[in-house]
């Protein structure tokens, strides 16, 4: 009987077993949860999602909108899921974070082609065509594993924002809208703070106590750029903050009919919008200080916390040198990886290198030739990215305009510009998915 193994039921996971199920290939998908949690992960449902509920801009003419939009039309399982479980986000697509780990948990589990196996995997399996998608949180055991495979593995450290409860914003000290009234006028709560609150709330932050771990220099981690905790950031410089997360543009304060000094936006966390995460604010601060300092924010003075941030180990592959564009060892080919450790960075990132990685799975164990999409997609220019062996010092990469061929056409108009971009790419895919995946 052929079957594919799927080690790891996140993101990069379970698309790649949902797509390669419906390839009509059977799937034994490895998941270590609920037998073996981490100190991360919170919830016993697949594809959980642990550092934001915000899976980037929603518009097509946009890098990351672009990479949904390629991704939809090649079937994914995980947008679906996330365009039915949808919560204001101003311009992006944010999701209520437990609707979407059930709905995909249910997916899968009503998938009659998919034989879910709860439990650690220690050992890389060699009965079958294999899919490693274990993600930055996979276990020692396993790691240790990946790492006398292909040599030794870098690793990052990623960071949670905390989530804070509805009714314990004080709404007195903040409003509600989005940057430039896109997306609605109730997409964000925001929450002001003068040049003195700011400037108190900065000094409290770089001097706060972080929590402590044998495995990272906490006072100067190694960490993604996107998930770079905001004490990190704030020790870079006073308006460090200012110019990241907590920008005031294209805001005013109804209070005051002017733009703030500095704004911290909350997202909301679920459809019923009783919990709010504060966007950008990722921390390895105690949780006692995270309390503490972030309670010197005028609006969440009495915040009851429903879950504080944390920081944790994110492993990544020297992919230029291990893998091919279709996510599969150069030396090993019929074992395939996907997800973040294969350096792509971001949750539908992630997912679209699963898809890929499943579909040319179901290729190898059926003796076809694997495929990797046209250049001008997103998709394409990600996994020839993680796979060019002229990049030296290999660093994550998320969904960007840069890393898409030069269009024939100067265009001076950034939109214009990236629509223009999106409009070949999806001119590039259409014959792709028709040749290649139906």
């Amino acid at each position: 009987m052929v079957y594919v193994n799927v080690l790891g039921a996140g993101l990069a996971g379970c698309e790649a077993a949902w797509q390669i199920a419906k390839r009509g290939v059977r799937v034994r998908l490895f998941e270590m949860k609920p037998v073996k949690m981490t100190p991360a992960h919170k919830s016993k449902d697949l594809c959980e999602l642990i550092c934001s509920n915000s899976l980037k801009a929603a518009r097509v003419e946009s890098a990351a909108g672009l990479l949904k939009e390629e991704m939809r039309r090649i079937g994914s399982l995980l947008m679906e899921c996330a365009d039915r479980c949808s919560v204001p986000a101003g311009g992006a697509l944010a999701v209520d974070r437990e609707r979407f780990s059930a709905m995909v948990t249910d997916c899968i589990r009503r998938e009659p082609l998919i034989e879910l196996i709860s439990c650690e995997v220690t050992e890389i399996p060699s009965d079958s065509v294999t899919v490693v998608a274990t993600g930055p949180l996979t276990s020692d055991a396993l790691a240790d594993r990946i790492s006398l495979l292909c040599g030794a593995s870098l690793h990052f450290f990623d960071a949670a924002a905390p989530i804070v409860t509805a009714e314990s914003i004080d709404m007195d000290c903040a409003f509600t809208a989005s940057r430039y009234d896109k997306g609605g006028d109730d997409a964000y709560i925001n929450c002001p703070l003068s040049k003195d609150e700011y400037e108190s709330f900065h000094a409290a932050l770089v001097s706060a106590e972080r929590a402590p771990r044998h495995d990272v220099d906490v006072q100067n981690p190694k960490v993604y750029e996107g998930c770079m905790p905001i004490e990190i950031l704030a020790q870079r410089g006073l308006d460090t903050m200012r110019f990241g997360p907590m920008k005031p543009v294209g805001l005013r304060d109804p209070r005051t009919g002017h733009r703030p000094w500095a704004v911290l936006q909350l997202r909301s966390e679920n459809q019923d919008r009783t919990m709010y995460n504060l966007v950008g604010f990722q921390t390895n601060l105690r949780f006692p200080e995270q309390k503490r300092v972030f309670g010197m924010i005028p609006a969440l003075k009495n915040a009851e916390f429903v879950r504080y941030g944390v920081m944790h180990r994110n492993t990544f592959l020297d992919s230029p040198r291990l893998l091919d564009s279709s996510y599969s060892m150069r030396t090993r080919p019929e074992l395939f990886f996907a997800g973040q450790m294969t350096g792509v960075e971001g949750y539908m990132e992630s997912a679209s290198s699963g898809m890929m990685a499943g579909i040319n799975a179901v290729k190898r164990s059926k003796g076809e030739e694997t495929v990797t999409l046209p250049a001008e997609t997103m998709i394409g220019a990600l996994s020839r990215y993680i796979s060019d062996s002229s990049v030296v010092d290999f660093q994550p990469m998320g969904a960007n305009l840069g890393i898409l061929p030069p269009l024939t056409e100067q265009i001076r108009d950034k939109r214009m510009r990236a629509a223009a971009y999106a409009q070949r790419s999806l001119e590039a895919l259409e014959p792709f998915i028709e040749r290649h995946l139906k």
